[in-house]
């Protein structure tokens, strides 16, 4: 099955990890075994400490959904050794009603490609020197269904040199002279003396009986019975040459599965081949490429978990196919190319949702899963402080609390504890949950931490100020705010640059250049920051 991802926003809180693991966990307990929970970015510190108290580990992470190689519906033709006759290439191209196969090495490497063309030159070639380079003796019985007569003694592994039709002219002697041959020939006794003498490479006589008295003269030339006549045993000796002599094996333009179709795209507009050798990660062939699979690739699959804004979506989800998405989110820029399933609720968390999902399909969450659930919701509703938290975010959260048999309190004081340690940078505490939005043509970025002892970060404030100034400048955004969401103090110090009279005039700020102030009963940036600066911008 083709995996279906579901996937929270960039720089992931608690929520976005949790709510997008609880509803892969359901729709793979409801028989839909596609579905995998995905992350894009690292894991916060107070969602590894959720994670680690009920024994999951951090969701797979995944940087883009760009399409891949791996994800159109390439060929899998049978891929042929360097060592296979030309005439096993043929029959395989035949059967498969494909024109090009690709060559492998002993240990599945590639080692060329052929094609039909590589196989017409041969032949056209061959018509007019009928030369073969050093063809191994088990090529030829195959390819001639033919054996050996002459078993005593040692035989050559390979033969090689002109081929020659032995007919009964009556200048037989004059026929050939060199011992560097193949000689083909019917019942033609001392043709085949002739040639046994002369001790030429090898003999191949076709549809006819060879005496014994010829078979135990000494000699080192290699005679076989072949029941083809002599046109088509020319023809298939010289199919009985290795493939790694005429399929093309230098200046190969191959891909690999993980490659971008971007750049395959690009690449194949500037050759001409009909087909491309498609490699995984040891450099094994595991398939071919033409133009025609790129005109409609196969998209990867996602779910938007807790987000539906672009900018804080995964990076090429433009050439992705959105089936669902699941948030209590404003609705912003996301479009799908389809209708799709949308469920997007005024509640305090996006897990809340989901354990209402669970509910209506009749499904109860496992002890650990109610448990993530509950921390989820603890952590999105800053212990249910947030104005975005309702009655509803409560009852699910005491609900899954007690399946798990936990403490709201005690999941409280262990997410917010987590948040703040003086061994932080000020970098990895601005990212923990950073996002970026754009509002009337303005770009900003606000993130949030929250804590129980807002102090302990503001004796930090000038750093956090040059750091922010720094990340204003590297990603040309217009404003940067920082909100320090104290939980005991129910309220937020504000940090700000770039805007400061917006942000001041948003907030009702008096104390011009602090660039920092105390905000009373504001916890939510979703609900209380977010909405205030778009008022003024919009």
């Amino acid at each position: 099955m083709d995996t279906i991802y579901i996937t929270g926003h960039r720089n992931p809180d608690t929520d976005s990890i949790v709510s997008s693991m609880a509803y892969a966990a359901l729709k793979n307990a409801l028989g839909q075994r596609e579905y995998q929970a995905a992350r894009l970015g690292q894991v916060s510190d107070e969602t590894q400490i959720v994670l680690d108290r009920f024994g999951f580990q951090a969701p797979q992470l995944i940087t883009n959904v760009r399409t891949q190689v791996r994800d159109l519906n390439y060929d899998t033709p049978p891929t042929l050794s360097a060592a296979a006759t030309i005439s096993r290439g043929w029959q395989t191209m035949q059967q498969h009603r494909i024109s090009v196969l690709p060559v492998a090495n002993e240990d599945g490497t590639l080692y060329g490609m052929l094609s039909a063309g590589d196989v017409a030159n041969y032949d056209m070639s061959s018509v007019r020197n009928p030369r073969v380079g050093e063809v191994p003796v088990y090529n030829l019985l195959s390819v001639l269904e033919g054996k050996v007569l002459n078993v005593g003694g040692e035989l050559k592994d390979v033969v090689s040199g002109e081929v020659t039709v032995a007919l009964p002219t009556g200048r037989e002697n004059l026929m050939f002279s060199d011992p560097n041959s193949i000689v083909i020939c019917g019942d033609q006794p001392e043709m085949i003396r002739r040639a046994l003498e002369l001790r030429v490479n090898c003999v191949v006589v076709c549809q006819a009986e060879v005496d014994q008295e010829l078979l135990d003269m000494d000699t080192d030339t290699c005679i076989i019975s072949t029941p083809y006549d002599a046109y088509q045993s020319v023809r298939l000796i010289c199919h009985a040459l290795p493939i790694g002599h005429i399929c093309k094996s230098r200046d190969l333009v191959c891909f690999h599965l993980d490659d971008y179709i971007d750049d395959v795209q690009n690449t194949v507009l500037e050759s001409r081949f009909r087909a491309y050798p498609i490699l995984d990660d040891e450099e094994r062939v595991v398939g071919t490429l033409s133009r025609f699979h790129l005109l409609r690739p196969r998209r990867k699959r996602v779910v938007l978990m807790d987000h539906n804004e672009r900018a804080q979506s995964v990076v090429g989800l433009e050439q992705a196919e959105i089936l669902e998405i699941v948030d209590h989110h404003r609705l912003a820029d996301i479009e799908t190319k389809n209708p799709i399933y949308v469920r997007n609720e005024p509640v305090g968390s996006s897990t809340t949702i989901v354990a209402g999902m669970y509910q209506e399909k009749g499904l109860m969450p496992t002890a650990k899963m109610a448990g993530l659930m509950a921390a989820a919701i603890v952590s999105d509703t800053v212990m249910f402080k947030s104005p975005t938290c309702t009655q509803r975010d409560i009852d699910v959260a005491n609900r899954m609390a007690r399946i798990a048999n936990e403490s709201l309190d005690e999941l409280g004081k262990a997410i917010f504890s987590a948040t703040c340690g003086d061994d932080k940078s000020v970098d990895a505490m601005l990212h923990t949950d950073y996002k970026e939005f754009h509002i009337a043509g303005h770009d900003l970025a606000v993130s949030q931490i929250t804590c129980m002892d807002s102090d302990r970060l503001m004796a930090r404030k000038a750093e956090f100020l040059e750091r922010m100034r720094a990340v204003r400048k590297e990603k040309h955004l217009d404003t940067v705010v920082l909100m320090i969401t104290d939980v005991l103090l129910e309220g937020t110090q504000l940090l700000y640059v770039g805007d400061e009279d917006t942000i001041r005039q948003a907030f009702n700020i008096r104390n011009d250049g602090e660039n920092a102030s105390f905000l009373p009963k504001i916890m939510s940036r979703k609900k209380q920051v977010i909405p205030m600066l778009s008022a003024l911008w919009g």
